[in-house]
């Protein structure tokens, strides 16, 4: 059978198109989903407000490190002041985000959160859910309960690894070290998931993103290696079961987020998650 919409990777450009209009936001904004995760990139400007009248879960919060851009964030009877090149988890209920200086500021959703991934430019893809990916389930309660906890991601920079992973109940999201010069083309890590997505958030630079589907049985319904170029922002969902790599080219810097939901196991299981002290893997998982 010929593939699902939701088994064929979205490339969405927001870097080519428009930001819209936002109920609650003062900032235009462009709007992508995965099968269990929904992307806000705002354009925001000084004075700019992003509220959420009653998020039913967590959501993480990302200011990029660019020059003057700062937020103070309200949620839960807390305040705080997120600076550039951080990440902020905001507890469930209301919240509002205040932007001091401009850029762009970026939300990550669980697919929960249904007004939003109404409004993604490929909600579509997903009127037939992809029965490759796993569903979205909801890790253990955080250690102290729910409330604002804010990362300064220069603290969690490591020797050897460009990865800075954190973890709420629902989603993982992996602030890549910026890259300064393009990616060796003989040094790439092609590979795949068996059951979950991975989206890859460009916030700077330029991304070619090489994908390869598995072969079925009838050749006649293969598709071609793809090459997709694209600039920032922008947002590429990876199905399940396909092979990718991406690299930076060209003479910006590269700033590349990935996203997955819902946690990867692989990973909090390395102990590699900057954040796990704070929330903890599955009980069965742990005494396994």
């Amino acid at each position: 059978m010929p593939l699902l919409p939701s088994q064929i990777a979205t490339y969405s450009r927001h870097h080519a198109r428009e930001p819209q209009a936002i109920a609650g936001d003062t900032a235009p904004s462009w709007v992508t989903r995965g099968a269990n995760f929904v992307v806000v990139v705002s354009r925001a400007s000084a004075g700019d407000t992003l509220s959420r009248a009653g998020n039913l879960d967590e959501y993480v919060l990302l200011l990029p490190d660019t020059p003057g851009l700062s937020a103070t964030v309200e949620a839960g009877g807390e305040q705080l002041t997120a600076g550039a090149d951080s990440l902020t988890i905001v507890p469930p209920g209301a919240s509002r985000i205040t932007v001091q200086g401009s850029g762009l500021v970026v939300r990550i959703f669980s697919a929960d959160v249904t007004d939003l991934a109404a409004l993604a430019d490929n909600a579509a893809t997903y009127a037939t859910p992809n029965p490759d990916a796993a569903p979205l389930v909801e890790w253990p309660a955080p250690v102290g309960g729910y409330k604002l906890r804010h990362y300064k991601l220069a603290d969690y920079a490591r020797e050897g690894s460009n990865m800075r992973i954190f973890r709420t109940r629902k989603l993982m999201v992996n602030p890549l070290l910026k890259r300064m010069v393009a990616r060796d083309v003989t040094k790439l890590s092609p590979h795949s998931h068996a059951d979950f997505e991975q989206g890859s958030l460009a916030l700077s630079g330029t991304y070619v993103h090489h994908m390869r589907y598995p072969w079925g049985p009838d050749m006649t319904l293969w598709r071609d290696d793809e090459a997709g170029e694209m600039g920032s922002p922008s947002l590429l969902v990876v199905p399940p079961k396909v092979i990718h790599t991406s690299r930076n080219i060209g003479n910006e810097p590269g700033v590349l987020i990935d996203i997955f939901a819902p946690p990867r196991m692989d990973f909090s299981k390395k102990g590699v998650v900057c954040n796990q002290d704070e929330y903890p893997m599955p009980e069965e998982t742990v005494a396994a």
